[in-house]
Protein backbone atom coordinates (compact mmCIF):
# COMPACT_ATOMS: atom_id res chain seq x y z
CA UNK A 1 0.00 0.00 0.00
CA UNK A 2 1.30 3.50 -1.03
CA UNK A 3 1.53 5.80 1.89
CA UNK A 4 -0.47 9.05 1.37
CA UNK A 5 0.19 12.59 3.16
CA UNK A 6 -3.09 14.88 4.48
CA UNK A 7 -2.40 18.17 3.20
CA UNK A 8 -4.56 21.61 2.70
CA UNK A 9 -3.68 23.77 -0.49
CA UNK A 10 -5.30 27.10 -1.30
CA UNK A 11 -6.50 27.64 -4.79
CA UNK A 12 -7.96 30.07 -7.10
CA UNK A 13 -11.72 29.54 -6.41
CA UNK A 14 -12.50 29.65 -10.34
CA UNK A 15 -9.45 27.42 -10.89
CA UNK A 16 -11.36 24.85 -7.87
CA UNK A 17 -14.77 24.92 -9.94
CA UNK A 18 -12.70 24.31 -13.25
CA UNK A 19 -11.73 21.16 -11.32
CA UNK A 20 -14.55 19.77 -9.76
CA UNK A 21 -16.54 20.13 -12.92
CA UNK A 22 -13.60 17.91 -15.09
CA UNK A 23 -13.68 15.96 -12.47
CA UNK A 24 -17.40 15.51 -12.30
CA UNK A 25 -17.32 14.84 -16.52
CA UNK A 26 -14.28 12.34 -16.12
CA UNK A 27 -15.85 10.68 -13.31
CA UNK A 28 -12.86 11.02 -11.40
CA UNK A 29 -12.00 12.63 -7.71
CA UNK A 30 -10.93 16.13 -7.96
CA UNK A 31 -7.54 14.63 -5.73
CA UNK A 32 -7.02 12.01 -8.62
CA UNK A 33 -6.95 15.43 -10.90
CA UNK A 34 -4.59 17.25 -8.55
CA UNK A 35 -2.11 14.38 -7.88
CA UNK A 36 -2.14 13.84 -12.28
CA UNK A 37 -1.27 17.19 -12.36
CA UNK A 38 1.59 17.18 -10.10
CA UNK A 39 3.24 14.36 -11.72
CA UNK A 40 2.74 15.56 -14.97
CA UNK A 41 4.34 18.95 -13.99
CA UNK A 42 7.44 17.13 -12.02
CA UNK A 43 7.62 15.23 -14.86
CA UNK A 44 8.13 18.06 -17.27
CA UNK A 45 10.58 19.65 -14.68
CA UNK A 46 12.93 16.52 -14.60
CA UNK A 47 12.76 16.37 -18.77
CA UNK A 48 13.65 19.87 -18.84
CA UNK A 49 17.90 20.64 -19.37
CA UNK A 50 19.85 22.24 -16.78
CA UNK A 51 20.64 25.75 -17.20
CA UNK A 52 23.81 26.31 -18.10
CA UNK A 53 25.67 29.51 -18.44
CA UNK A 54 27.42 30.08 -22.01
CA UNK A 55 31.17 30.72 -21.82
CA UNK A 56 31.13 34.79 -22.52
CA UNK A 57 35.50 34.96 -21.94
CA UNK A 58 37.31 37.25 -23.97
CA UNK A 59 40.63 37.70 -24.84
CA UNK A 60 41.44 41.60 -24.79
CA UNK A 61 44.46 43.70 -23.04
CA UNK A 62 42.85 44.45 -19.85
CA UNK A 63 41.09 47.64 -18.62
CA UNK A 64 42.20 50.95 -20.27
CA UNK A 65 45.13 52.67 -18.94
CA UNK A 66 42.47 55.29 -17.60
CA UNK A 67 40.67 52.79 -15.57
CA UNK A 68 43.96 50.59 -14.64
CA UNK A 69 43.93 52.23 -10.76
CA UNK A 70 39.89 52.51 -10.61
CA UNK A 71 37.62 50.84 -7.98
CA UNK A 72 34.89 48.83 -9.66
CA UNK A 73 32.48 51.73 -8.60
CA UNK A 74 34.24 53.88 -10.36
CA UNK A 75 34.75 52.08 -13.60
CA UNK A 76 30.63 50.96 -13.47
CA UNK A 77 29.53 54.84 -13.26
CA UNK A 78 31.82 55.52 -16.15
CA UNK A 79 30.11 52.90 -18.19
CA UNK A 80 26.80 54.62 -17.52
CA UNK A 81 28.00 57.82 -17.89
CA UNK A 82 25.79 60.13 -19.61
CA UNK A 83 22.87 57.19 -20.22
CA UNK A 84 20.44 58.73 -17.79
CA UNK A 85 19.77 57.31 -14.53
Amino acid sequence: MVPHMKTTIDIATDLYNEVRRVAQEEKVTVKALVEEGLRRTLAEHARRAPFTLRNATFNGDGLQPEFSESSWDQIRNATYDGRGG
